[in-house]
């Protein structure tokens, strides 16, 4: 396990939220992942105060020991030195044995219950203005993992009060609703890490929170960003700064071909 006990370095949006979400990983837990920011942020835990964290992909590969990103879920470094090559399949199945502690998901929008759009913009579903890729394995990882977490930019048209097409469960419409669509109980949104913040979901009324914003912000810059009424938690604390330890591991071992962070 490396010490992280050093000093700040200059740095990227995506880097601090890459940070942000690799120290909210736990040692010994496991965690479903896409490509990007989710596995630079599962990579980067293993590497620092987390290196039992076991990995998991969409499409099959169970805890590789990854050299460097994978492009795809698909792609071989996703299996290599894995202890299964299996199939979509057999994760959804583990998935639904209560056997992911973390997924990481995306999409166009999110609303304060944590719930996601990755189907269309528009409205109309026959002819939207605009057609996204749809849920993929999304509606079953949010469904059945125990803490989702979604690694986003912040703007008021992701963060919206009304969703164009709920293609993924987060809190539904608020306290009790996912246990009462036969969800089960205990799972559902966790974290949201952004360019601004870090924010969580109230243990009561189940809304999105600020927990932390990042240097440099203020909450009034968040709340202007969001489409719906954003509570923080009080006090209110700043994001650590990434290390230089974490940056030196993210832009030497992780992504040295600069993949993702080429794109800072």
């Amino acid at each position: 396990m490396v010490d992280q006990r050093t000093e700040r370095a200059p740095y990227s949006a995506v880097e601090l939220m890459i940070c942000g979400a690799a120290r909210t990983l736990e040692d010994g837990k496991s965690v479903a992942v896409g490509t990007g920011m989710p596995c630079a942020a599962a990579m980067l835990a293993q590497r620092t105060h987390a290196p039992n964290l076991l990995i998991v992909f969409e499409a099959g590969g169970a805890a590789p020991q990854l050299p460097t990103m994978p492009i795809s879920v698909g792609d071989s470094r996703a299996f290599y030195k894995s202890v299964m090559a299996s199939s979509m399949a057999d994760i959804m199945e583990t998935c639904q044995r209560g056997m992911i502690d973390y997924a990481f998901l995306g999409g166009a929008q999110i609303d304060c219950f944590g719930n996601l759009n990755s189907t269309l913009i528009g409205g109309d579903y026959a002819k939207p203005k605009v057609r996204l890729p749809g849920s993929g394995g999304a509606n079953d990882l949010a469904s059945l993992c125990w803490r989702i977490m979604v690694v986003t930019l912040h703007d008021r048209r992701r963060f919206v009060e009304k969703l164009d097409f709920m293609t993924t469960p987060g809190f539904l419409s608020g306290p009790g609703a996912r246990e009462q669509a036969g969800l089960p109980p205990g799972t559902g949104p966790y974290r949201v890490i952004t360019d601004l913040a870090v924010m969580g979901y109230h243990e009561q009324n189940k809304r999105m929170q600020v927990l932390s914003l990042h240097p440099s912000v203020t909450l009034e810059e968040v709340r202007s960003k969001t489409g719906f009424v954003l509570d923080a938690v009080s006090p209110l604390p700043v994001t650590h700064a990434p290390t230089e330890i974490e940056l030196r591991i993210l832009r030497e071992e992780i992504d040295p071909q600069r993949y993702l962070l080429g794109r800072c």
